[in-house]
């Protein structure tokens, strides 16, 4: 009788081994017909702006959001002014995901009566695994039409002035590339077509390369800084490089964006272009970006 309890425990051993092989050469073979996969980097930046700069990010398909930027005087404008807190611009935006690629935007400032568009396409994605990309690029082609009456237009109007006059262009090439879970860092190569300029000394056409970055300091929170470094002799002395510093708060389906910053403007024209404010002299403007997407795709 024990010969046989022991004859059964044996049995059941061998058994054990064929079904753990059987086990490996299942997972072997599952292994060899798994197809790799592709895994894209997400959230290199938490909203389509890094501050007055596109970033890398789109809208989602079917997805719309509706952007409040707003801009207060200069802080250096003193107490009768509540240092700046008095004075305030605005610009309205509305962006639209055609496709995970590509989205459109619109907008209104309300600083020289001025209507912006644009169009940005993802054309290289971050990603590990099958496909190796180790930066995500994204082409942007805008335009800017000021609607101020032609008597406030420069320089002064005389005989008839061509409606081309009040249009600019904006061309924009976006490399950016996330270094782990907390830095990203972005390089914005940007072109500006101007139809008429203030004198004969401010040239028609514009290069500006500008650098942004993010630093994730807690799951909902990150410090953000864009810089737009204008090449020599492309605008009138008086004009300086453009310099933002702030904060993103995400709560649920905004991102709040609070920061600082020596340009007025919020379209690239205006702050690329124009910023007549510095640093140095206290020139410098509070200011916040409101974004609330909405789903449009409906339930599935």
């Amino acid at each position: 009788m024990k010969h046989f309890f022991y004859f059964q425990l044996f049995c059941l051993w061998l058994g054990s081994l064929g079904a753990k092989a059987q086990d490996e050469d299942l997972f072997k073979l599952m292994d060899n017909n798994q197809k790799p996969t592709v895994d894209y980097t997400t959230a290199t930046f938490k909203s389509t702006r890094i501050i007055n700069g596109h970033s890398v990010e789109n809208m989602a398909a079917k997805h719309l959001d509706f952007r409040i930027s707003h801009r207060f005087g200069r802080l250096n404008s003193g107490a009768d002014n509540l240092w700046g807190l008095d004075e305030a611009h605005i610009r309205l935006g509305l962006e639209y995901g055609i496709s995970n690629r590509l989205m459109v935007g619109l907008g209104r400032s309300s600083q020289d009566k001025e209507i912006d568009a644009f169009a940005k396409f993802k054309l290289l994605r971050q990603s590990t695994g099958a496909k190796k990309m180790p930066l995500s690029v994204s082409l942007v082609g805008g335009a800017v039409l000021t609607t101020k009456p032609q008597d406030q237009f420069f320089p002064a109007p005389v005989g008839d002035y061509p409606f081309s006059n009040r249009l600019f262009y904006i061309a924009q090439v976006l490399v950016a590339r996330k270094f782990g879970e907390r830095l990203s860092l972005q390089l914005s190569p940007t072109f500006i077509r101007r139809n008429v300029v203030a004198t004969p000394d401010d040239p028609f056409n514009v290069f500006s390369l500008g650098v942004g970055g993010r630093i994730k300091l807690s799951k909902r929170i990150s410090f953000n800084v864009d810089y737009f470094y204008v090449f020599s002799d492309q605008v009138l002395k008086t004009r300086n490089n453009s310099l933002a510093v702030g904060f993103d708060i995400e709560t649920g389906g905004h991102v709040f964006q609070l920061h600082f910053t020596n340009s007025l403007g919020m379209n690239e024209k205006m702050f690329i272009t124009e910023t007549t404010g510095s640093w140095g002299q206290g020139d410098i403007h509070y200011g916040f970006n409101i974004s609330r997407t909405f789903s449009l795709a409906g339930k599935k």
